[in-house]
């Protein structure tokens, strides 16, 4: 294979049908797959076959090799796989791998992180459940810091095979009061100037770590741009108690 291409697995909007197609953008391997399933190019595009998002340049080139698209002609869309259980996907999870061993990034260090995600994902599965109960669930992805929601409509199962978990790596989990350019910086300085007073933990252990200040974000939704907000200037202390003397 020529240095730069991947391969992938594609298959069309109507049919079961699987190739191998091998391509160094999403522009070539779009062209390729029109023409291996005479679809015409013009209005085409490529998506997930796990949860129907459209490819970008920028998504493809995170993407793993042998990940299965769907191509779309024109005027088609595709939701999505059903999730159907381990009968759905061919294989069930193996030893370990309902903790997403292997498909961990420098997004995700360690089960803290996947532990918040739980909590973003009211429906979500819970440690312990049976397997079958496990592949059913899907994470709804919230959008950017600024939205309520995820304006792609964006979901994953994480649990369906070891492609969605190896892509599920690839999402991001966003502070909305950003860590480095406000939260760290705030604490830092609230350690240095407390003059005896009592830096406010709770706060800063919810803003780090918790959903309080964290979303889910799908990677083709997360804005990397300087968010302009800043900690609660009434929480950085806690409040003592007021001390009453008795004549």
């Amino acid at each position: 294979m020529a240095e730069g291409m991947r391969p992938f697995r594609l298959r069309g909007r109507g049919g079961p049908q699987k190739f191998g197609v091998a391509a160094g953008s999403l522009r070539g391997l779009l062209r390729k797959g029109c023409r291996l399933l005479q679809v015409p190019l013009a209005g085409s595009r490529l998506c997930l076959y796990e949860d129907g998002t459209e490819l970008t340049e920028s998504y493809f080139r995170v993407l793993p090799p042998q990940t299965e698209l769907v191509l779309l002609g024109p005027g088609e869309s595709w939701r999505g796989c059903e999730c159907g259980g381990a009968g759905a996907t061919g294989r069930g999870l193996g030893a370990g791998e309902g903790h997403f061993t292997g498909a961990r990034s420098g997004r995700m260090r360690g089960n803290g992180y996947i532990i918040i995600i739980y909590y973003l994902q009211a429906e979500g599965p819970r440690w312990g459940e049976e397997q079958h109960a496990i592949h059913c669930s899907r994470l709804v992805f919230q959008g950017p810091f600024d939205r309520d929601d995820c304006p792609c409509k964006h979901s994953i199962n994480p649990y369906s095979n070891r492609e969605s978990r190896i892509l599920f790596s690839t999402w991001n989990l966003d502070h909305v009061i950003e860590k480095k350019r406000a939260v760290v910086p705030e604490l830092a300085e609230a350690v240095k100037t407390r003059d005896g007073r009592e830096v406010n933990w709770e706060y800063f252990y919810q803003l780090l770590f918790t959903v309080h200040n964290l979303k889910l974000v799908h990677i083709a939704c997360h804005k990397k741009t300087n968010h302009n907000l800043s900690c609660d200037k009434t929480k950085i202390y806690r409040k003592g108690k007021q001390n009453h003397k008795i004549s």
